[in-house]
């Protein structure tokens, strides 16, 4: 069963398990049907080892670690394996094979099991051996996440409901452009905030200073004149850099939260990690006293809310950072089509 518990780990402790909690369903329902689950997922970009995680994981499930991705001890290991049993191998990463898209590789995984699950939405845009290759040797299936994950996010661009607010937050502009693009025509509302908001400034004629600028001509100029499009009008600046979008800003959006019936939102709304969280915790709050159907995504935003422990409080929490942008733009994903 491929996951993703590609967690944030500090000092050798895991700071936010919220993917590790979001595959336990599948997990615990392969357990009742006499499974023995081989569990597999990367770290990082090697080099790492899963032993934090594997700590984690048995705060909620018995699951026995393997210090291997290959080789005799992980066949004894599962040689050894009784009906519910779970086993955590090592961080895929560590096998230059994983990232290269090696059918080899892919093969000994099915020296090792019958079937093969996909718990991993948020890392199935990439072509890795364990996403796109594992399942054409052999059957094949989506864990129970990952169909919620396809269903609910594609809520936003089949029959969405309206009025349909987009805030799209958070950097990396290139990424995040085709959605500007796509849902300039599906939304009736698309807010722009966090670093994206920079480029149009600066496209607008006004000074960033430090702060931080794509310098790449996207046709920003033509997309000012869509009067879809909603950018803060005030900011809060600290060292020459903008920080967070400000007290009117946070107003405008808010009116706009109370008008909508479905909220689609993905990254924060200022550099939370420096400081620029308030305006993205005071728009969480928004967005959960609203009635609204309230799908959110993006790594940062999903930490935020799981600090916050509001995971209850949306209609729908993405384990996606980049898999669900990309599903969001194109509808599909490599690791959806492998499934197909």
């Amino acid at each position: 069963m491929r996951v993703d518990f590609n967690v944030p780990i500090k000092d050798g402790k895991v700071e936010d398990d919220f993917r590790i909690q979001k595959a336990l369903p599948t997990i615990k329902f392969l357990q009742k049907k006499g499974a023995k689950i081989v569990l597999i997922t990367h770290l990082g970009k090697g080099g790492q080892t899963l032993r934090p995680v594997a700590k984690v994981l048995n705060k909620y499930i018995k699951a026995k670690f393997v210090p291997a991705t290959i080789g005799y001890t992980v066949s004894l290991a599962i040689w050894k394996m009784k009906n519910g049993d779970v086993i955590l191998l090592e961080n895929l990463r560590n096998e230059k094979w994983e990232q290269e898209g090696y059918m080899g590789y892919a093969k000994t995984f099915k020296e090792w099991g019958d079937i093969y699950v996909n718990e991993a939405f948020s890392v199935s845009h990439r072509k890795d051996t364990s996403i796109v290759l594992i399942p054409k040797v052999l059957p094949h299936y989506a864990g129970l996440q990952f169909e919620s994950e396809v269903r609910n996010l594609s809520h936003a661009f089949k029959k969405p409901k309206h009025p349909f607010l987009f805030i799209l937050g958070g950097a990396k502009f290139s990424t995040k452009m085709p959605l500007i693009k796509k849902y300039l025509k599906l939304a009736d509302y698309v807010f722009i905030g966090g670093a994206l908001a920079n480029d149009f400034l600066k496209a607008e004629g006004f000074n960033v200073d430090k702060s931080l600028v794509d310098n790449v001509n996207y046709g920003i100029t033509k997309i000012l004149k869509n009067k879809k499009l909603i950018l803060p009008t005030d900011f809060i600046i600290k060292n020459k850099v903008i920080l967070d979008i400000g007290k009117e800003s946070t107003k405008n959006l808010a009116r706009l939260i109370k008008k909508a019936k479905l909220i689609l939102w993905n990254g924060p709304l200022g550099k939370y990690e420096d400081g620029g969280a308030k305006a993205t915790k005071s728009i969480l709050k928004s967005v959960a006293a609203s009635k609204a159907e309230s799908i959110i995504g993006g790594g940062d935003t999903v930490a935020l809310i799981s600090k916050m422990k509001m995971e209850k409080k949306f209609s729908f929490v993405s384990t996606g950072g980049g898999a669900a942008l990309d599903f969001l733009a194109n509808g599909t994903l490599p690791g959806i089509k492998a499934l197909e």
